[in-house]
């Protein structure tokens, strides 16, 4: 079974353990300061010896990183450069090769199809003035179209 604490009993309880915790703090601390004495020296210079390698270590990076950047940006310049001048003289050859067999340049093909508009609307124009058309031939006149059979 589970006993249970009465309430002073579980303040007291509560303290000691506060107690305890804070002796073992300050035990901590204490040998963390007598160490940090015994080693103070060596300790500090291994720190910085550490640090410097780190920074020098960061600055080598930080070139190498940037160089990479300066070559790549160079590199997709001169990339996007040559396949500009290559699409040119794609377009020019083709042109050329059109122009040859006679094919009409784009111009040309656009004003040909405002002219067919304007002609489409004009026959439209056109069709409207005229007459309506007579009847069909083919039947006969005068009789209705059940005995024409």
């Amino acid at each position: 079974m589970n006993k249970k604490l009465t309430p002073p009993d579980d303040d007291e309880a509560l303290a000691q353990a506060v107690r305890a915790s804070a002796r073992q703090i300050w035990q901590a601390g204490l040998g963390a300061f007598a160490k940090a004495q015994k080693e103070g020296g060596t300790a500090f210079t291994r720190l910085v010896r550490d640090g410097s390698e780190l920074q020098r270590y960061a600055r080598e990076v930080e070139d190498a990183t940037e160089t990479v950047s300066r070559s790549a940006e160079r590199a997709s310049r001169r990339g996007t450069s040559s396949w500009n001048q290559l699409e040119q003289v794609f377009e020019e050859r083709v042109a050329r090769a059109l122009t040859r067999i006679g094919a009409p340049a784009a111009a040309e093909v656009e004003a040909l199809q405002g002219r067919v508009a304007e002609l489409e609307a004009q026959v439209a124009e056109l069709a409207r003035r005229l007459p309506p058309a007579d009847e069909p031939e083919g039947k006969p006149e005068g009789k209705p179209e059940s005995e024409a059979g």
